[in-house]
């Protein structure tokens, strides 16, 4: 006689993370799962184009939250960068009034990044492409963030 399990296989399916490597020239991109459990480049879109993806985006995903990277100097003062990022996180809010934005300390996801593409066999011409370094510190912004979960 055989015994059989039963699982439930229902999923409660929820909407992504998106997370942001916000640059004056490049801002990269990654995003979880339905699950939000695994982190994903997405791609690096010019900042000056980044609210006009970020618009046709959420028409085809549901995003559940916004991670911004927040760039801190070692004496924890905020890096010269940040009064561009609030600059556009004003324009954000506006954009999408109803999705919940947070700050995540992004102190070295560049070199991260970097050493993530040198263990990862890629070659020396391929590691000086700025924009997939921009879109693995977004990955890593995110997945640090999961972590804390």
């Amino acid at each position: 006689m055989l015994n059989y399990i039963t699982f439930d296989h229902r999923i409660k399916i929820m909407a992504r993370i998106l997370a942001l490597d916000f640059g004056s020239k490049r801002t990269g991109i990654a995003v979880t799962d339905d699950l939000q459990i695994i982190a994903s480049g997405l791609t690096t879109v010019l900042t000056k184009e980044l609210l006009p993806f970020l618009k046709d985006y959420f028409v085809k995903e549901s995003i559940e939250l916004i991670l911004v990277g927040e760039p801190k100097q070692m004496d924890n003062t905020p890096s010269e960068s940040e009064q561009l990022i609030l600059s556009f996180l004003e324009k954000l809010e506006k954009q999408f009034p109803n999705t919940p934005i947070k700050r995540i300390d992004e102190r070295f996801t560049s070199k991260m990044a970097f050493q993530t593409m040198i263990d990862s066999g890629l070659k020396k011409n391929q590691r000086k492409n700025k924009a997939l370094v921009d879109e693995i510190s977004a990955t890593l912004i995110l997945q640090s963030y999961l972590y804390s979960k």
